[in-house]
């Protein structure tokens, strides 16, 4: 697929044929700040979604992960302030009572709205509130809504995280459009975020599941903020097939095409998460070449971007490449420290192994709000890239009083 095919449509609005979308305020967050959104197909949808693994499962975690089985919904009911996390039996039945009014409210079938929470766990869901809301936020729903709905998933977040794309497939236009909460409790497995997906394109069960699968390990599973595993991960995605695209199949031309579309939503979305991890002044990616395996990969660069250390160095601009060395030799995979290269921002400070007296060039190049780490380690032919932001201050100031 051509980039020129691409065209990134944010500023045309999030518009996705057949999806009707709403945030509005129900009294769960202080302050009158929107914390209870919606997002309903026209149509019954294909559905396909991807969940914490935590041990620890909210509430509308469990319901999702049953309710996902059948393959079909017509939207998601998400509210933020509260996760409705180790809430117990009341937990279950809240969450129940949240799908219940609203797919009452929406005049749709039970069973076909799906459920997530975001905030502070161990506290009761005020469901009453979601109860008295339900009305008006169905009646706010609108075609132009997934902005509002953006705003309405956020906890900590300082801005919404949003993106759209657009391309031809089987001879027409269709469109996929994400939106995604999160800043701290990042780790793969997945990240911790909600993320919600839809689009107009005509593709079902294993191919959905697939596409899912591979856009989430591109991107929410590459993405580390503080090595924290939430209790309500939750990436959904909903297909709608009314731009009558036509079905795409599971290893087709226009499944590759659909996926990249997908892909790309996922990845600037991931970055949107990393870029707003709380308190982050910089976004890092860490570019692992040359490893001797596939893990070996994936491992060594979640390694680094998992380091306090190094994080720590980078909000300092400090480019302290023996935290990076020191890493990867704990990370377990194989390594000859004599064949290793690094370098920051494209300024190499360490060639096989060894020191390149560049540190002054370096410290001025990452200097930045964006900062590429490029290691490689010359033992095999496998690469993996993650994304991670700087650890600062505001981190701890923020998450120490995330309560109060």
């Amino acid at each position: 697929m051509c980039a020129k095919n691409i065209v990134d449509d944010i500023a045309q609005g999030l518009r996705v044929q057949g999806f009707k979308a709403a945030g509005i305020a129900c009294g769960i967050k202080r302050g009158g700040k929107k914390d209870l959104a919606l997002i309903l197909s026209d149509v019954e949808a294909n559905v396909a979604g991807v969940f914490t693994k935590n041990a620890v499962k909210a509430a509308p975690v469990l319901i999702d992960t049953e309710r996902v089985k059948g393959g079909k919904a017509r939207g998601v009911v998400i509210n933020s302030g509260n996760a409705n996390a180790c809430t117990g039996s009341r937990g279950y039945k809240d969450a129940m009572g949240m799908v219940e009014c609203v797919e009452e409210a929406a005049g749709v079938k039970k069973g076909s709205i799906l459920v997530c929470s975001t905030g502070v766990i161990g506290v009761p869901l005020p469901v009453e509130r979601v109860r008295q809301a339900a009305p008006a936020l169905v009646g706010s729903l609108g075609y132009n809504g997934l902005g509002g709905a953006c705003e309405a998933i956020m906890t900590t977040d300082a801005f919404p995280k949003k993106a759209f794309v657009r391309a031809r497939i089987g001879g027409k236009t269709v469109t996929v459009a994400g939106i995604a909460k999160g800043a701290g409790m990042i780790c793969p497995n997945m990240a911790t975020m909600l993320a919600f997906f839809v689009t107009d394109a005509d593709i079902r069960g294993r191919a959905l599941k697939l596409a899912l699968r591979e856009a989430v390990d591109g991107s929410f599973n590459s993405i580390i903020v503080d090595n924290d595993t939430s209790t309500n991960d939750t990436a959904l995605v909903f297909a709608n097939g009314m731009s009558r695209c036509g079905e795409i199949k599971a290893g087709s031309r226009e499944f590759n095409t659909f996926l990249k579309l997908l892909n790309s939503v996922a990845l600037k979305l991931a970055k949107m998460v990393v870029r707003d991890g709380e308190g982050a002044t910089r976004l890092i990616e860490i570019d692992l070449k040359g490893a001797a395996s596939a893990p070996d990969a994936r491992r060594g660069a979640r390694t680094i971007a998992e380091s306090f250390l190094v994080k720590t160095a980078f909000f300092g601009a400090d480019p302290n490449w023996g935290r990076i060395m020191a890493a990867l030799g704990r990370s377990g995979i194989r390594i000859k420290e004599e064949l290793v290269d690094i370098s920051f921002n494209g300024v190499k400070v360490v060639r096989g192994g060894l020191d390149t007296g560049r540190e002054k060039e370096a410290a001025d190049a990452i200097r930045t709000d964006e900062v590429r780490v490029t290691v490689n380690l010359r033992a095999g032919k496998h690469d993996a890239k993650v994304w991670t932001s700087d650890l600062t201050y505001e981190y701890v100031k923020i998450n120490s009083a995330y309560r109060t």
